[in-house]
């Protein structure tokens, strides 16, 4: 079993299979290598029939995840678009197909794409200074690999598209009340609390567990056709004007200026609605 990946951190602790995002200095941010050996981890898992289950968590104390990296992402277009967005979609089924449990062990932000690979998992154990939620209104992404299907499951609709329009965010507790994630506690007593669902998983039933993932999933694998309708959705965003000023201006610690856009937009449909007055085959209605 593969353990000398680069950017992730794999061991096996008390028969589960430990995922690591090793890139604290970017909060976790991943990218294409990132995601290659994530969705390696995972499926590698089904060699070795004694692990009972999966802990993904973020390396430092920092963050889980902030997502998708900004300049991993400033190189995406409509034609190279597939090269991400299958990487995300090969990680979520694997999480997903996986037939042991998939936990979320989550301590500081959870964003954007961070927090749908928390979204994945069966399960979020988060500490009281975790922060979970979508930035993608904010700097130009869409997030239809995973939110748009499932937070209006977990959350609601009206929760779910106040985060995903307003990029509203939830703290630990409130994360738990809302029934976002399954639990919060004080930072020092993350690992342990996590390992006390471990070692619960431990000593069931993996033939039950195995068989029951598989029917609790049975309705939301439905929405893969929605899976594959977000990414080319995605795909039209990376490399657009919109999306690279979200992403340049979350680099350069500024706020993007994304009203340019609409004027730009309105002078284009105020064109054609002239265009439409001035053609006399055309009657416009209203």
């Amino acid at each position: 079993m593969r353990t000398d990946f680069k950017e992730i951190l794999f061991e096996i602790k008390e028969n589960a299979a430990w995922i690591t995002i090793n890139r604290p200095e970017v909060r976790n941010a991943f990218r294409e290598q990132t995601l290659d050996e994530m969705r390696e981890a995972v499926l590698q898992t089904k060699e070795d029939v004694t692990i009972s289950c999966i802990v993904f968590t973020g390396a430092g104390d920092e963050a889980f995840s902030a997502g998708g990296d900004f300049y991993a992402m400033k190189r995406l277009n409509w034609s190279n678009a597939s090269h991400w967005n299958d990487r995300m979609l090969g990680l979520a089924m694997a999480i997903r197909g996986v037939s042991i449990p998939v936990i979320a062990m989550v301590n500081g932000w959870c964003m954007g794409g961070g927090h749908e690979l928390a979204l994945w998992c069966d399960m979020v154990i988060a500490s009281e200074n975790a922060t979970l939620g979508q930035t993608g209104a904010r700097v130009g992404a869409c997030p239809t690999v995973g939110a748009t299907q499932y937070l209006p499951r977990i959350v609601g609709e009206r929760i779910a598209r106040e985060m995903i329009f307003l990029c509203r965010t939830f703290k630990g507790q409130e994360a738990v009340d809302v029934g976002l994630i399954n639990k919060c506690v004080p930072q020092d007593q993350l690992y342990d609390e996590t390992m006390k669902w471990v070692k619960q998983i431990n000593s069931y039933s993996g033939q039950t567990i195995r068989q029951t993932k598989k029917s609790l999933n049975a309705e939301s694998d439905e929405l893969y056709a929605s899976w594959q309708h977000g990414m080319e959705l995605l795909a039209h965003v990376w490399g657009s004007e919109e999306s690279l000023e979200g992403m340049h201006a979350f680099i350069e610690k500024r706020k993007p200026n994304f009203f340019k856009f609409r004027e730009k937009n309105a002078n284009i449909v105020k064109e054609y609605l002239d265009g439409l007055e001035k053609d006399e085959n055309v009657k416009p209605k209203g």
